[in-house]
């Protein structure tokens, strides 16, 4: 009679923590002196400012439209939608293109935003969530707040954003 052996399935809890670890990736840049972060698995990519078409009737925060490689892309000034005063558009200014999901549709979209800072890892124990904020504008943007060793990151979920916005970006896109 042949001998058998018993093997012991591995422990998969060490998995399982492993995985709830797991930080996400964000795309920090500068709107004013607060840096703020976007998931950067929406980035396709980051452009130097440059003039955009400007749609008449568009809301204020709608800079316009800008060709990208054959696509009409709606631009819109993220430091607007957050009530920031005195904008400029130099040099450091940059556009971060976006890939959204905008009612169950991916959307390409630029934001404009002072300057891009630095990628920083955030796992699930480094996000606060953000405080009520009266501004609804900056609330609807708003997911968490992210802690690195020197500072807070305020952290953008931009698909929710933009559900509230979408309107005004079908109707110029």
């Amino acid at each position: 009679m042949a001998k058998q052996t018993e093997i012991e399935a591995p422990n998969n809890d060490d998995g399982i923590h492993a995985q709830a670890e797991l930080a996400e990736q964000y795309l920090t840049f500068y709107m004013k002196e607060e840096e703020f972060g976007v998931n950067i698995l929406s980035v396709q990519e980051i452009r130097g400012w440059e003039a955009v078409t400007r749609i008449p009737n568009s809301p204020g925060h709608v800079l316009g439209v800008m060709n990208l490689r054959g696509t009409v892309v709606p631009v819109i000034d993220l430091r607007m939608s957050f009530g920031l005063t005195d904008l400029t558009y130099d040099d450091a200014t940059v556009v971060i293109i976006l890939n959204v999901e905008c009612s169950n549709s991916n959307k390409v979209m630029g934001v404009v935003v002072d300057a891009v800072s630095d990628v920083h890892n955030f796992s699930d124990k480094d996000i606060q969530p953000a405080p009520e904020l009266s501004n609804k504008a900056q609330g609807q943007y708003v997911k968490g707040l992210g802690s690195t060793e020197e500072h807070m990151v305020i952290l953008l979920d931009l698909n929710e954003g933009l559900i509230q916005d979408q309107k005004a970006l079908l109707s110029i896109h």
